[in-house]
């Protein structure tokens, strides 16, 4: 019997696919869970839609991360932080200061988690670089003074 798996099935298949089961493991396991529905012509269209819809939205995602690289690259952000002795940092500047300076300085709204840096200690500039989505990254300045 085929059938459309609703969520991914140990052992049968994932989650939107069509596969052929037995008839007793369909009806008395997969469609009284609900993981699995039987595929007739309405539920397999259901699926390629979805399955479309999904590539669409990931499409869309992938020219919108680039358009972002795009305007990020080769930025400088300044952040301005209370030092002590020798240029050394009280804490240390971390990818959720620089986020919180890059959206206020160039209006770039980038999620902390994107941002890869290691925590920064002293005065002086550094290499940041965003992964923005797949194969799509950026790398700024960091300017760290007084």
């Amino acid at each position: 019997m085929k059938v459309l798996l609703g969520q991914d099935v140990k052992g049968t298949g994932k989650k939107g696919e069509i596969v052929e089961v037995s008839d007793g493991y369909a009806r008395n396991f997969l469609f009284p869970r609900k993981m699995a529905t039987p595929a007739d012509s309405a539920a397999v269209n259901a699926a390629n839609i979805q399955k479309s819809a999904a590539q669409h939205r990931k499409f869309t995602a992938g020219v919108k991360a680039r358009e972002n690289a795009s305007q990020l690259e080769g930025k400088r952000v300044t952040i301005h932080a209370k030092v002590g002795e020798n240029g050394k940092l009280f804490g240390a500047i971390t990818g959720k200061e620089v986020a919180a300076a890059l959206k206020e300085q160039q209006g770039i709204d980038l999620d902390k988690k994107k941002i890869s840096i290691d925590p920064i200690k002293t005065t002086g500039e550094y290499l940041a670089k965003a992964s923005l989505f797949e194969n799509v990254s950026a790398t700024f300045t960091v300017i760290v003074a007084e």
